[in-house]
This record gives structure tokens, sequence and C-alpha cells, in this order.
């Protein structure tokens, strides 16, 4: 199941954007999201954007493709949060700063696969900032979508605010992007952190393919 998945969502990307985007995981989550607890960092249903602690990208995007396999016929529900640009000016401030040397002891130690970029860096402190501050939570501006059973959607979930509420039975599909395959490569994040080697305040990009 996971491997046809896989396999379908490799094709209808690979269309997209050809052979500049790289397959990476792929997943199946039959648990239901409502009702679970975890620590603010690791609480998906918090409005977050997405950066991965041990695997940098060093600007590189992150695009996913969503199913909802869900038997029952029950929607899978999101909150979809303020664009980029608003969440960043209102978080960097509170974002931990990017350190050369923490980059280099992390990957030394083995917890990175690499050195983690400034890029990297400022991601992951947006990311944390988020999930972390409960005004942001509570005050941000939010709406919820509801994806019914039956359908897929596709999402640059390193750009989008996002949470999931709840649903069950989905699959899911990462896809990292060269930023050179963006339709309009000039908006991207990594463009306004200089391509992952010297971070700016200014962070933007498309939330759409």
């Amino acid at each position: 199941m996971m491997q046809r998945f896989a396999e379908a969502a490799g094709g209808l990307v690979g269309g997209l954007y050809g052979e500049r985007v790289e397959r990476a995981r792929t997943s199946y989550r039959p648990v239901e999201i409502a009702g679970r607890r975890y620590s603010p960092l690791k609480d998906d249903t918090r409005l977050h954007v997405d950066a991965f602690p041990s695997r940098p990208l060093k600007g590189r995007r992150i695009l996913r493709l969503f199913a909802n396999i869900d038997p029952s016929g029950a929607p899978r529900v999101w909150r979809v949060g303020e664009p980029f640009e608003a969440m960043a000016a209102s978080l960097l401030p509170k974002a931990r700063r990017p350190s050369r040397a923490r980059a280099w002891l992390l990957a030394a130690v083995g917890a990175t696969r690499g050195v983690r970029s400034p890029y990297d860096a400022l991601m992951l402190g947006l990311h944390d900032a988020a999930k972390r501050d409960e005004a942001y939570q509570a005050a941000t501006a939010q709406a919820e979508v509801r994806f019914a059973a039956g359908s897929a959607w596709l999402c640059f979930t390193d750009q989008v605010m996002h949470a999931a509420l709840a649903g069950q039975y989905a699959l899911e599909q990462t896809f990292h992007l060269d930023v050179a395959a963006m339709a309009r490569p000039e908006l991207s994040a990594a463009a306004g952190a200089g391509a992952g080697d010297r971070p700016r305040p200014r962070l933007t990009g498309e939330t759409t393919p």
C-alpha cells in the first residue's frame, strides 16, 4: 500500500518539478490525532511550519502530499494560520539564533545528518518559537480546513502555518525541492537567507507550487 502511494505521489510531483525534486520519507498514519497528548514541541495540533531537527536541508523546500484514506468517511481537520511573512516578523525575535559552533557539535556527535546551516537553524527556531508561544497560538489569525475522505492535498509545509487537529488513516509523502525548481524562486525563504549560508531578516516564499 505504501509503496503504491509513494510511486503514485512521485509520479505526480515529478511531473510538476522533474528531476530536481527528491522523494524522501513515506508515512502511514493510522492513529487518531484528537485526544493525544505531547510536549509542546512534539504537538502538531499547534500551528507551526515544518523544519527537520536532524536533517539539514540547506535551503531546499519541504513539499508534502497527503491523502485521507479513512474508510469511515471522516475528514482530516487542519487549521491554517497567517501568512509566513507575518508569522516570521512576529516570531523571529523570539527564535534561537544560528550558532556555527552548535551546528558543528551536533553534526560531530551524530545528532544531525551533516552540519545545520544558518537557514536550517532559523527555520527550526521559527518552528519551536511558534509551538512554545501560547499567546501566539491563541491570538493569531487561523481558519479550519476539512479534507474529505478520499481527497489529497499538496503543501509547502515549511511555508504554510498549519496544525492537524483530528483525523485517522492518512498517507503522507515528503519531497525535498531545490529552490531553482520553483516557479518563482526569488520568493523562497532560502533566497532571503542567502541560500542557507548568510541569514538575513527577510524570509518570504510562495505557499503553493
